[in-house]
């Protein structure tokens, strides 16, 4: 039995992660300040005697007694409502929290996998994109805090495994949704069905013709634990390589929640990415992995969910 340690265990993905490695029979440790992690989403968890968690901030020294096999570290705001709001709080959590949650894995011998992102392409001029691709990100404007953060985050990572010869993953994360995304999470997902459900305008920015490319969160709880399981290095991107654009997507949360709500459209953001599409040509090669469930399935599975929130 695997004893796993997840940071940003209380978050989106970081929960559905928790479930998966109980399932799988492993000890597993959750750490989690809430500052956009939500004690709900492991609330079922807590009685389980193969499950603790520890309420902390991962930029200050984490103290695990006991081994551990496997970090995967999580924590940090992933959206831009969390990322404009907190910028210091997110810089710091791709710095100073990788750099201790690193320290601990080369304490613990253990193997560490960075939850990095998609953006760290930036706005891309390589369509779709490969991870050896370097991106093309602005680090001063709004949007670099959470960028530069990931971006430093892997290149941390990249520097303990070749120092201290630590077994590092880097999981390139691209669009993904599912049930427990916050309702004010900010992203098109999450704004979108509360929008239809309540009949309020969908608000599309810029022209709509951006695309976007969803992947649900099993899809991608799968692929990290097989990245996890690999003896791959480098990173790799998990996504659904379903590109669509953000008007066709809107369209389709208006008929899937039968809402008779409107689109209207606001201004872009500042730096916000025109095509987003992942190249999965190497999470297929090394790990046998692509997406399994239908978006529009995945979808209707999560508008049910934020209807029950509601």
């Amino acid at each position: 039995m695997s004893r796993v340690m997840i940071t940003g265990g209380a978050g989106f993905i970081g929960s559905h992660l928790c479930e998966r490695f109980l399932a799988d029979g492993d000890e597993v440790i959750c750490v989690d300040n809430f500052i956009t992690g939500n004690p709900d989403n492991i609330a079922a968890l807590l009685p389980e005697q193969r499950f603790s968690f520890i309420h902390q901030d991962v930029t200050q020294y984490i103290y695990v007694k006991g081994p551990l096999d496997a970090i995967l570290h999580f924590a940090s705001p992933a959206s831009p409502v969390d990322y404009l709001e907190l910028p210091i709080q997110t810089l710091k959590v791709g710095s100073l929290g990788t750099h201790k949650a690193l320290g601990l894995a080369k304490e613990k011998g253990a193997r560490f996998l960075l939850a990095s992102t998609s953006e760290v392409y930036g706005d891309p001029l390589v369509h779709p994109q490969n991870e050896e691709y370097w991106g093309n990100v602005n680090p001063i404007g709004p949007r670099g805090v959470y960028d530069e953060a990931k971006r430093f985050a892997e290149a941390l990572t990249m520097a303990y495994h070749r120092a201290h010869g630590i077994p590092t993953r880097i999981v390139r994360i691209f669009n993904t949704f599912g049930p427990r995304m916050r309702t004010n999470d900010g992203r098109v997902v999450p704004n979108f069905i509360m929008q239809a459900l309540r009949g309020e305008d969908v608000t599309v920015y810029g022209d709509g013709k951006q695309t976007r490319s969803f992947c649900y969160v099993s899809d991608l709880v799968e692929g990290i634990v097989r990245l996890l399981h690999s003896d791959y290095d480098g990173p790799v991107n998990l996504g659904n390589p379903g590109e669509m654009t953000v008007l066709d997507f809107a369209r389709t949360i208006l008929r899937l929640t039968r809402s008779q709500s409107r689109i209207v459209h606001r201004p872009l953001p500042v730096d916000d990415p025109k095509v987003r599409q992942p190249d999965i040509r190497l999470a297929r090669k090394l790990l046998g992995w692509e997406p399994k469930m239908d978006v529009e399935e995945g979808l209707r599975v999560t508008i049910e969910y934020f209807r029950g929130r509601l």
